[in-house]
C-alpha cells in the first residue's frame, strides 16, 4: 500500500522497506537532487502565503479525490493542511504521478512533496524530510480462525497469497511460504477467506484501510514486524528552516491530538506515532 514499505527479518527487513507499496513500488529520480542553498524556503512560502505541495490525488485513501470527482482529501492531505494553517499560509495543492513527485521537487514546482513518503537511506542522500507523522509495520493476515500462524517462521510450509512483483513476496520466500502469484490485496483475502491460502503479508495500513470499511471479522492480524517504516514530507536540501518549521507545527498538531484524531477517521487506529 505504501510508496515504499516495510519487511521484517534481516536483510528482508530492508528490502520491504523499499517497496513502493500501498502496492505499487517507487523510488526517487537517480538524478541529483539540487545542492543545499540558502535557506530561504520558510521566507519564500510566508511571503507567498501559499504552501505548493506536490501530491498524486489518486492514492487512496492518503491523497485522492472524494467520489471519485470531489475535492481532494485524504490522510495526507488533511496534515499537511493542519500544517500550513500552523504556518498562516494557504496550502496549494499541485496533482501529478508518483514518479513526478521528485522531479517536480527538485524543479521548485512544489515546495513539499505529501504522498506517504517513505524515509530511506537513498532518499535522505538526495532531499530533506520532516519528522514522521505516519508509522506503520508489516503484517501476517490469517482467517480469524487460525492459531497455527502467529510469527513469520510459522509460515514455514504454508501457502500465503502475494503479489510476484511486490517485496512482501520476497519476505514470504523467505519465510518458508509456498506463494499463489495474485495481482493485490482484494485477490489475496478472497483466496484466504475462501480457505485456499493460509495468509497473505501486507503494510498495516492496508489491513487498517480494508477493515475500515469492511469490518472484516473473518480476518485478523496474526503476526507483525518489529521493523517499522516511517513515513515523511520531503523537502529539497536547504529547506532547513521550512523543515523546522513544518516540525514544529507537527509537534504543535500531535500534541493537541489533531494527529491522532485524522489518523481514527482514516484507519481506526493511530498511526501517526
Amino acid at each position: 500500500m505504501k510508496r515504499t514499505r516495510l519487511s521484517a527479518i534481516g536483510l528482508i527487513a530492508a528490502a520491504a522497506l523499499a517497496l513502493a507499496g500501498c502496492g505499487s513500488g517507487s523510488t526517487a529520480p537517480s538524478s541529483s537532487a539540487p545542492a543545499a542553498g540558502a535557506d530561504t524556503s520558510l521566507t519564500d512560502v510566508t511571503s507567498a502565503g501559499t504552501l505548493k505541495i506536490g501530491t498524486e490525488g489518486t492514492y487512496k485513501p492518503f491523497t485522492f479525490h472524494a467520489n471519485g470527482s470531489g475535492e481532494l482529501t485524504g490522510y495526507d492531505v488533511e496534515i499537511i493542511t493542519a500544517v500550513a494553517a500552523k504556518l498562516g499560509v494557504k496550502p496549494a495543492f499541485q496533482e501529478t504521478q508518483f514518479d513526478a513527485l521528485f522531479a517536480g521537487l527538485d524543479a521548485k514546482r512544489f515546495d513539499v512533496v505529501a504522498n506517504q513518503v517513505s524515509i530511506t537511506d537513498e532518499r535522505k542522500a538526495k532531499y530533506q524530510f520532516s519528522a514522521p507523522y505516519t508509522v506503520s509495520t508489516g503484517v501476517i493476515v490469517t482467517k480469524a480462525d487460525n492459531n497455527g500462524i502467529s510469527s513469520f517462521d510459522g509460515l514455514k510450509g504454508k501457502t500465503t497469497a502475494q503479489s510476484l512483483t511486490s517485496n512482501w513476496y520476497k519476505l514470504a520466500q523467505q519465510s518458508g511460504a509456498n506463494v499463489e502469484a495474485v495481482e493485490g490485496w482484494a485477490q489475496a483475502i478472497t483466496l484466504l477467506k475462501q480457505g485456499r491460502v493460509d495468509a497473505t503479508i501486507n503494510d498495516k495500513l492496508t489491513y487498517l484501510d480494508h477493515q475500515k470499511t469492511e469490518h472484516d471479522s473473518s480476518i485478523k492480524i496474526a503476526a507483525e514486524t518489529t521493523d517499522k517504516s516511517l513515513s515523511a514530507f520531503a523537502f529539497r536540501k536547504g529547506s532547513t528552516s521550512l523543515a523546522e518549521a513544518v516540525n514544529k507545527a507537527l509537534g504543535e498538531l500531535q500534541t493537541d491530538g489533531t494527529l491522532s484524531k485524522i489518523s481514527q477517521k482514516y484507519f481506526d487506529a493511530d498511526v501517526s506515532k
